[in-house]
């Protein structure tokens, strides 16, 4: 499924609500939840640095706090020559409530733009499969 264009104007726009005063580098994230609800996401950093979130964690925990478990489609964007590519934590967090076949779309300047799945940035994913 290729990303609708509202999806990637909602991921861009985010970009200018960041909040990255020590990095600079901002990012924006629009998450679909499967009844076509859409939840922008931003990172927020924090001078601890542990405590920054990211902006892929902060549309699924938007859209997870009001009760949404299912999602078609995650669009990430930022200010990146090549198309952004979301962290170790916020990849796992997708495997844990998207399927592995869902679409992301990565947003890079200019247009340039990569699509895979969930599965394509997290393969052999840890999930409640793997408790006995």
């Amino acid at each position: 499924m290729k990303a609708e264009q509202e999806w990637i104007d909602l991921a861009i726009a985010a970009l200018d609500q960041a909040y990255v005063p020590y990095s600079h580098f901002p990012v924006g994230a629009c998450l679909v939840a499967a009844d076509g609800t859409l939840y922008q996401g931003i990172n927020i950093e924090n001078a601890s640095y542990g405590l920054t979130n990211c902006a892929e964690r902060t549309a699924f925990f938007k859209a997870i706090s009001e009760g949404k478990r299912q999602f078609k489609h995650l669009v990430i964007a930022g200010h990146t020559p090549e198309p952004i590519s979301p962290c170790g934590a916020c990849r796992q967090v997708m495997a844990e409530f998207c399927t592995p076949e869902m679409p992301v779309t990565l947003l890079g300047d200019n247009g340039v733009v990569k699509e895979t799945t969930v599965e394509g940035l997290l393969p052999y994913t840890f999930t409640n499969k793997d408790f006995h």
